[in-house]
């Protein structure tokens, strides 16, 4: 597979690791309209399903990949035949179809999970791929639980898994563990001692069990990796998985910090697909979500406020126009200053002198420290009380 050294691939697996949160699931017909979307936003992986795991998904992929046009669809198996002929059979719609498979990498998966031996796991990584690659020119290996496996025996089977035919091999943090700079470790211990390791693009797919999902990934690219699994609002099982909307914006606005690497996606587009992911899956967005939380632009203290009003760049380094929002909101509270409250007078038509804004500032305080948000009928109230309307 000939890729761009400099383009960063969005792999969006919200339609799948998105959609194992309980209670989220979507029908078929919801995950094409998502779909869609995820296209026109510049995304060029769409993980559309886990096909053996149930009619209904299988179904799905093989609808995406009648309806999707300019990405890639890609399917998840195990490393086992009929996992991988079920993709294959559902992904025969699509324009570029990719094979997903892969098996667990670390001692516990091992042990535990598999009740095997590293020679074993070895084995049928690589049966696994040969047996992908008979059907599909586009094969992804995952390596589970990368996050805690050893490196050394992580980097032997990354380069069996490539000899075999795995054009993308995905390192997983599949239990958010690993600390930002372990993990760029891990992915430039890869680099370094994988020999066919150019033959491929290196994946980072990074859970967020401990808040570090962005930030690992984030860490994986710097040390080398070109591809970033991610959902929509960070969606996905447990606590979720790595923000596409994050990675995308810190890429923006640290364009110089990654050597020219681009991504295809169209940031506009954000807002509007959130609160349709959101609402399709019945799951909100935390207030305080970056991006696209519902305060993410939202300023309420008096300090940051007056700044703000001032010179916009003092506390904002994203323009929310940049993520599809109109403007940013001056919320106000009982920590907000006479700045703020000038600012929404005038906007309704208010202009007050010094000493009539000083006298409303008292009532608003007033008035505030018993409400928690005060509305803009509110400050008309107050202002009909203290001046006249020019």
């Amino acid at each position: 597979m000939l890729h761009d050294p400099n383009h960063l691939y969005i792999f969006d697996t919200t339609l799948r690791d998105g959609e194992q949160v309980p209670g989220c699931q979507l029908t078929t017909s919801e995950k094409i309209e998502i779909g869609i979307e995820l296209e026109r936003l510049g995304v060029d992986i769409v993980e559309a399903g886990f096909p053996v795991s149930s009619p209904g998904d299988f179904q799905s992929v093989v609808e995406l990949s009648k309806n999707l046009n300019d990405v890639i669809i890609c399917a998840l198996t195990r490393a086992n035949e009929n996992d991988i002929k079920v993709a294959a059979e559902s992904l025969k719609f699509a324009k570029r179809g990719r094979i997903h498979t892969g098996i667990g990498s670390s001692d516990m998966h091992i042990k535990y999970k598999f009740n095997s031996t590293r020679e074993e796991i070895l084995e049928r990584a690589v049966a696994a791929v040969k047996y992908a690659k008979s059907f599909v020119e586009d094969v992804e290996f995952y390596a589970e639980d990368a996050g805690r496996a050893d490196n050394e025996y992580l980097a032997k089977m990354i380069e069996a898994v490539i000899s075999a035919g795995a054009t993308v091999v995905n390192i997983p943090d599949t239990n958010g563990y690993c600390l930002p700079e372990q993990y760029a470790d891990k992915i430039r211990f890869l680099k370094e001692n994988v020999k066919n390791i150019d033959n491929a693009i290196i994946s980072v797919h990074c859970h967020n069990d401990m808040g570090l999902a962005t930030a690992n990934s984030i860490a994986g690219v710097k040390a080398g990796a070109r591809q970033v699994e991610c959902t929509i609002n960070g969606i996905g099982e447990r606590a979720g998985n790595t923000s596409l909307e994050e990675v995308a914006m810190i890429l923006q606005v640290h364009h110089n910090s990654f050597d020219g690497l681009k991504t295809n996606i169209n940031s506009k587009l954000f807002t509007a697909i959130s609160r349709q992911v959101s609402m399709m899956m019945d799951m909100p967005v935390q207030p305080n979500k970056a991006i696209v939380g519902k305060n993410a632009f939202a300023h309420s203290s008096g300090i940051h406020q007056d700044g703000f009003l001032k010179h916009r760049e003092n506390y904002e380094i994203i323009k929310p126009e940049d993520v599809g929002l109109d403007e940013a909101g001056i919320i106000l509270t009982a920590r907000s200053g006479r700045h703020a409250i000038k600012y929404h007078l005038q906007r309704l038509g208010y202009n007050l002198e010094r000493s009539d804004l000083d006298s409303l500032y008292t009532k608003f305080l007033d008035l505030a420290d018993g409400k928690k948000e005060i509305t803009d009928q509110d400050l008309i109230n107050l202002a009909q009380n203290t001046t006249i309307k020019v």
